[in-house]
């Protein structure tokens, strides 16, 4: 008779961990978690979801295309060679309603920052990225984007919807014109940056309401009071302060008075960065 082979099984080792108390062994049942690794695309894809999954972007977005587009095809509508506006940039007369856009686009960048201390929602944020500063960068990077884009495509809509009304009379222009493009980028850029001013003054006060008063009352009113006054270094100084500088960046011709577009430029630049800077180092000393 013959016996059956001897078989030899062998079994994990499963000797106790001291340090944790649980049997450790060659094969474990599960794998680590896997944490996903924070960089500043997914910070900046985070910021873009919440830009546009509340409805109040899409509110102030479509009212700011609007009144451009609304009040600069009534100008073209209504306009007449006779009347008291011959003598005005065509630029500028087509895009009166950027003035009206401009207010409603700097709430939309008041929102994007002070809008999430109102909601709390500013905590999370914090918390999924510690160090704070990307947040805000992200904000800003995917708002000036957006508004930037938005404005330039609303400009040039505007200024050629206009045109169809005003090609018979002495504002008649096209793109092709001396400083015609220059001016409607321009007017892009003047409203995206001071939208940039009012994010950081958001970001800086914390408060829908407060940064509202401060951006109207000190950006948009101060300086037209400053002006008043009969020094002629106060009128020097408010060419540069970021209404008037926006202004002088959407005008096909030099406008008497006001910053070269250069200088306007790299001022509202300055205004932007300084605005931002503050809370940028509020976000390292203070708490949420």
């Amino acid at each position: 008779m013959s016996t059956p082979p001897l078989t030899r099984t062998t079994t994990p080792d499963t000797t106790p961990d001291t340090a944790t108390g649980t049997a450790t062994g060659t094969t474990p049942d599960t794998a680590p978690p896997v944490t996903p690794r924070l960089t500043h695309a997914r910070v900046l894809r985070s910021e873009w979801h919440k830009l546009w999954t509340v409805r109040s972007t899409w509110i102030t977005v479509l009212t700011a295309a609007a009144l451009v587009l609304g009040v600069g095809i009534l100008m073209g509508a209504t306009y007449t060679s006779d009347g008291g506006d011959s003598d005005v940039d065509t630029v500028i007369l087509t895009l009166y309603g950027s003035q009206l856009g401009a207010i409603a686009l700097a709430v939309l960048g008041i929102l994007v920052t002070a809008g999430e201390y109102t909601t709390g929602m500013i905590r999370a944020s914090l918390t999924a990225v510690p160090r704070r500063l990307p947040v805000l960068g992200a904000k800003a990077a995917v708002y000036t984007g957006t508004v930037l884009v938005l404005t330039l495509v609303t400009n040039l809509l505007t200024f050629l919807t206009a045109q169809v009304f005003l090609s018979d009379t002495d504002q008649a222009a096209s793109l092709t014109d001396d400083g015609v493009l220059g001016a409607l980028a321009g007017n892009a850029a003047g409203i995206t940056l001071l939208g940039l001013i009012a994010l950081g003054l958001g970001a800086t006060l914390r408060s829908v309401p407060g940064a509202i008063g401060a951006f109207v009352g000190g950006v948009m009113i101060l300086p037209e009071v400053i002006g008043m006054l009969p020094y002629e270094a106060m009128e020097t100084a408010v060419r540069y302060f970021p209404t008037q500088a926006a202004g002088a960046l959407g005008s096909a011709t030099p406008l008497p008075g006001a910053a070269s577009p250069g200088a306007a430029l790299l001022a509202l630049l300055l205004w932007a960065a300084a605005t931002l800077t503050v809370p940028a180092l509020l976000l390292k000393r203070r708490d949420v």
